[in-house]
């Protein structure tokens, strides 16, 4: 593989396999002491997204997840099966169902999501003044970033 050519390149090379990193190191910090089974990604990125947009049909999250509606199915009927989602029908459209998470799959992920910011902050901690200012100015352009990686509504 070529090596990148601009510092842009360079820095986005850089970041990929940063992001990775991290990704994997805080995924197994909360694997290692979460006491619940730990969901298939599929499953997991299914489920935050419900929590987020509360309401949202199996297509929509199809969609947002670059996912087929027919795999989305398959996870909805798993987390339902699990007890972690609702389905319900739409109010102005019986044919439509409109997925909710279920209280236990709320509590579950505001644990998870404690235990990750916990593991965070006790990283966090070894680090110096000047890297924490970084990463506090970083915060903005990543939410930026990942604005831009997403697929306009209908492209991919």
């Amino acid at each position: 593989m070529p090596a990148p050519r601009t510092p842009a390149d360079r820095a986005a090379a850089e970041l990929a396999v940063a992001i990775s990193a991290l990704h994997r190191a805080l995924d197994h910090r909360i694997r290692v002491d979460f006491p619940h089974d730990k969901l298939p990604d599929g499953q997991l990125a299914l489920l935050r997204l419900v929590a987020e947009q509360e309401g949202v049909t199996v297509r929509e999250a199809a969609e947002v997840l670059l996912m087929k509606p027919n795999n989305v199915s398959a996870l909805v009927s798993q987390l339902t099966g699990l007890g972690l989602l609702e389905r319900r029908s739409d109010p102005a459209d019986k044919r439509v169902a409109r997925l909710h998470p279920t209280r236990l799959a709320r509590e579950r992920i505001a644990e998870a999501d404690a235990l990750a910011g916990r593991h965070l902050a006790a990283a966090m901690r070894h680090l110096g003044e000047g890297e924490l200012a970084a990463l506090g100015s970083a915060l903005g352009a990543l939410r930026s970033l990942s604005g831009h990686l997403r697929p306009a509504s209908g492209r991919d």
